[in-house]
């Protein structure tokens, strides 16, 4: 029986993570994030998504998460999640009111459901749901109106920044061979 879950992160994470300046930028703490996203397929650590989780005052990161999936074994360390999770034991709570979550990428189904709960007052995503089902992954099913769901609930989404970028990861990763680790795949 577990009785611990020990993630391992990246050893490289935590130096990529020390090159960000805080930035009222938001399309700088995109292209961190999608930078993020192509170091974890440069370092072979995971898969083509990162995601980050900064402060709206001061525009400081809480933290950085990376795609962990293949490495790991674990069916739910999307960068989302492991951001999210990262940044709710940095600050000692699970609300992330006040603060910024921003992806490589949409959400897929459980990175959406993840979203109320963890309090994030904004989302802001580069590459589309289509982009990423385009090179194999399976999203999940998530509400035709997701963005007004969330925004309902009080939560900003600015969606396709840096659309076209966060895409060549992804084109980056499928011409590489990287795994698409969908578990009912053929």
């Amino acid at each position: 029986m577990v009785d611990n879950l020990n993630i391992p992160l990246p050893t490289w994470l935590t130096l990529f993570e020390k090159n960000y300046q805080a930035c009222a930028d938001i399309e700088a703490q995109m292209r961190f994030v999608i930078q993020a996203a192509s170091k974890n397929i440069d370092m072979g650590t995971g898969g083509p998504f990162a995601a980050g989780v900064f402060q709206q005052d001061n525009h400081a990161l809480v933290a950085l998460g990376v795609n962990l999936v293949p490495s790991t074994g674990l069916s739910i360390l999307h960068a989302e999640m492991l951001a999210i999770s990262l940044a709710q034991q940095q600050l000692g709570t699970y609300d992330l009111r006040g603060h910024r979550l921003v992806c490589s990428a949409e959400p897929c189904s459980m990175c959406f459901g993840a979203l109320p709960w963890s309090g994030i007052s904004e989302l802001v995503c580069a590459a589309a749901d289509a982009d990423v089902r385009a090179i194999g992954f399976d999203e999940g099913d998530k509400l035709p109106n997701w963005q007004q769901a969330l925004e309902q609930r009080g939560i900003r989404v600015i969606n396709a920044m840096q659309r076209e970028a966060a895409v060549q990861v992804l084109k980056s990763y499928q011409q590489h061979g990287g795994e698409i680790y969908n578990s009912n795949a053929n």
